[in-house]
């Protein structure tokens, strides 16, 4: 079977950086909705669209049609005062608005002299990505998964 909208795609695949550096080993498949689902980056999808299992390609990708570019103004420095006393760096924090409504993810990145660091960016934020993979099933969504969305099952989402 060919790749088209909506059809369940299972690829097999490694991302590294542009140095080669390992990005994610693909340990587990990667299972997507095709078609514009928003489960897979678009440059990837489009890529694969009409390709059909056993096929293998590299896709690469600017930042910009992966995580990002960098942006500094998501970088802030906070008074440790407005932290829980058990924070330590790498922990992750939902920063919500005055109104209550989340903003976004934020990393903390550095702790010193009274001060912490955050990032909002994501972590492959401004870096390139090569994607290997191979095409290790496609077969037509069912009813449901289209009615949601997004891949039911193995690989996919649970209710």
């Amino acid at each position: 079977m060919e790749i088209v909208k909506n059809s369940v795609v299972t690829l097999k695949y490694t991302v590294v950086d542009p140095d080669g550096n390992m990005i994610d080993d693909g340990q587990q498949p990667l299972v997507y909705l095709h078609g514009g689902y928003d489960g897979i980056f678009p440059a990837i999808e489009e890529a694969l669209h009409g390709k059909k299992v056993g096929e293998q390609l590299t896709v690469k990708l600017q930042p910009e049609d992966a995580f990002g570019d960098y942006d500094e103004e998501l970088v802030l420095v906070e008074d440790l005062t407005q932290f829980p006393e058990n924070i330590e760096v790498g922990m992750s924090f939902e920063r919500v608005t005055d109104d209550g409504e989340e903003e976004m993810i934020y990393r903390i990145t550095d702790i010193a002299d009274g001060k912490v660091v955050v990032d909002g960016n994501h972590p492959l934020a401004g870096t390139a990505l090569v994607f290997d993979v191979t095409i290790a099933e496609v077969r037509p969504a069912t009813a449901e998964e289209l009615a949601h969305g997004h891949v039911h099952g193995a690989g996919g989402h649970h209710h």
